[in-house]
């Protein structure tokens, strides 16, 4: 399969972080969803502990480790097909996820897909549950190239009908064909995933969400493509 990525690396920026140089064409249609000020544009419920400071938002002071926290950040529109880029920073202890095409905002982690955020810095081996870039319990990634805890990461997530295809730091690390997952609780090698009803079945528009899962984490220049 042809990699769904436009892209070629160039120099890194002053913070360390590879930039991902696009043809004219892939970058024509990009809307901001984080304005760098304020939580406009998305949804959390009250109370919730996300925070905006110097251009980024952060969940900086979270610490309680829980997976069910109810103050995920949601975008107050459903996307379909799109191209997502957004930049990360987590510490040496991270656990969160960017959700794709979540269909019920009350059950997320059973309802939508979700892209592994987490410090796996080092590992040689990955996992579908705990290397950063994983389609979450679902597909792990073919490579680690994740950067350490306090640098930033950027990642590019492209879902087309049934395909979705994961890029961190400029490197293709899943491709994914959801129609493959026939089954409930089972995927196509064989092994078990959480999931309720078959992969395949699940809704293809819905929300991008940043997971509150009670651990520090940053984001940054959040902008979809819708295709």
């Amino acid at each position: 399969m042809k990699t769904l990525l436009l892209a070629t690396l160039v120099m890194a920026q002053d913070d360390g972080l590879p930039s991902v140089a696009l043809s004219q064409a892939a970058e024509e249609g990009f809307v901001t969803l984080f304005n760098g000020k304020d939580l406009t544009g998305w949804h959390a419920a009250e109370g919730h502990a996300w925070v905006v400071e110097d251009g980024v938002i952060g969940l900086k002071d979270k610490t309680d480790g829980k997976e069910h926290n109810g103050e995920y950040l949601w975008t107050k529109e459903q996307y379909g097909d799109f191209i997502l880029e957004l930049e990360f920073k987590v510490p040496e202890k991270a656990n969160s996820g960017i959700f794709l095409r979540t269909s019920d905002l009350k059950d997320p982690v059973y309802t939508g897909l979700e892209i592994q955020v987490a410090n796996s810095f080092g590992k040689s081996e990955t996992s579908k549950n705990g290397t950063a870039g994983a389609l979450y319990d679902l597909k792990a990634p073919s490579k680690n190239p994740i950067k350490a805890p306090g640098e930033w990461n950027k990642v590019r997530i492209e879902c087309r009908g049934p395909k979705i295809a994961v890029a961190l730091n400029g490197e293709s690390i899943v491709e994914a064909d959801l129609d493959q997952w026939t089954e409930a609780g089972k995927s196509p090698d064989g092994t078990k995933n959480k999931f309720k009803i078959p992969v395949k079945d699940f809704a293809r528009k819905g929300y991008v969400g940043l997971q509150d899962h009670g651990r520090p984490v940053w984001y940054r220049n959040v902008r979809i493509k819708a295709l």
